[in-house]
């Protein structure tokens, strides 16, 4: 079943994977509870989507607001769908993609992003080496909100630089929001 746009202006519009890819695009109801909860924050936002997969993330985050969207995929025949989609949806305006691995993307990308989201294969290891990059590199604007997509299953640990600041569990997803902590004024 291809992955669908559920709201904003590209709204019931769908997005195709590569035959062959193993692709595992975030849950329907996953991905609207998260809308949801990230609606006030999306007029104007600049968003990173890592581990873009279909870029169902990105195209949504577009389609409800974002002005600019960089959608980070390794995988090239991947990473050249999502471009074709945004030409498709007339967003190539507001959609980049970026096709390289997120590590490098990371070090290559400019900022700041207000929202960026995380969603690596759920058998890595909690990505601790991209969420100190974001800091690092300055990616992250004042206020920023970095989701990570991870399997419920999954313990966090303390996150340096980072605060948790809500946690949802859907099912066997799991969605940690996290803000860079700022040093004391």
């Amino acid at each position: 079943m291809s992955p669908r746009i559920s709201g904003g202006s590209l709204g019931s519009r769908k997005l195709r994977s590569p035959k062959g890819m193993n692709v595992r695009p975030t849950p329907g109801r996953v991905k609207e509870s998260l809308f949801s909860i990230l609606a006030e924050r999306l007029a104007g936002a600049r968003v990173l989507d890592l581990f873009a997969g279909t870029g169902a993330i990105g195209f949504e985050a577009a389609s409800r607001g974002a002005v600019r969207v960089v959608a980070v995929e390794s995988h090239r025949e991947t990473a050249a769908a999502i471009e074709e989609a945004a030409r498709g949806f007339g967003v190539d305006d507001v959609v980049t993609v970026f096709a390289a691995p997120a590590e490098r993307a990371l070090y290559r990308l400019q900022g700041p992003f207000d929202i960026v989201y995380l969603d690596p294969p759920y058998a890595n290891a909690v990505p601790l080496q991209l969420l100190g990059l974001l800091l690092d590199r300055g990616l992250l604007a004042t206020g920023a909100l970095v989701v990570y997509e991870h399997a419920a299953r999954t313990i966090l640990p303390e996150i340096p630089g980072y605060r948790s600041v809500r946690e949802e569990v859907y099912g066997d997803v799991a969605l940690a929001f996290l803000a860079p902590q700022t040093s004391p004024a």
